[in-house]
């Protein structure tokens, strides 16, 4: 990355970490955006040029560009939950505690903040898309292959169930194999 880029990330990094620390002081509701914006030494102008929304903050990470590389880069051989799979060790399996528990604590605040949840909703209809593309290249189809969105919908429906509902509230270093977990069970037709 240049020197701009760099400073964009730590600009957008800085933002996400103060939200999170006033958060956790203050309580999502009780947080304004202004308090955000004074305490990562920006404007508030600044803030929605990073994050149209306060929920957005707690929604977006860099797993959204990550994921979809992962996926692109696996061998072709594989299927497409087997390189989901392979895509999310690769992507979650090097996070450290610290990373892990941000993670967390982004699962929690989507649970259990009603503003936050219905964001979400919107989040997971563009995580959607946004995994169907990889899914259909890698299958030889259009990008907007209606067969791709619905591999992509199971996927992130299974991922969903199996962190939020109910929150994930366990170990943090268990939740990339929970993940897994509801990715392999989506893999076998999500038997009872």
């Amino acid at each position: 990355m240049g020197l701009r880029e760099r400073k964009k990330a730590r600009t957008r990094a800085a933002i996400r970490t103060e939200a999170m620390r006033l958060f956790r002081e203050r309580g999502y509701a009780a947080t304004t955006i202004e308090q955000i914006a004074a305490a990562a030494d920006i404007s508030p102008a600044t803030f929605f040029r990073y994050y149209p929304t306060k929920e957005d903050v707690v929604l977006q990470d860099d797993l959204d560009v990550l994921l979809p590389e992962a996926v692109e880069a696996q061998p072709p051989s594989l299927g497409p939950i087997a390189a989901v799979r392979a895509a999310v060790a690769q992507a979650l399996g090097p996070m450290g505690p610290a990373e892990l528990d941000r993670l967390q604590e982004t699962i929690a605040l989507s649970a259990s903040v009603p503003e936050i949840r219905a964001r979400a909703a919107d989040e997971f209809a563009r995580t959607i898309e946004v995994m169907a593309a990889p899914l259909a290249r890698r299958a030889g189809r259009p990008p907007d292959d209606l067969a791709a969105r619905h591999v992509a919908g199971a996927m992130v429906g299974v991922i969903w169930a199996a962190t939020m509902v109910p929150p994930f509230d366990g170990d943090p270093a268990d939740l990339v194999d929970r993940i897994d977990g509801a990715l392999a069970h989506l893999e076998k037709g999500l038997p009872l």
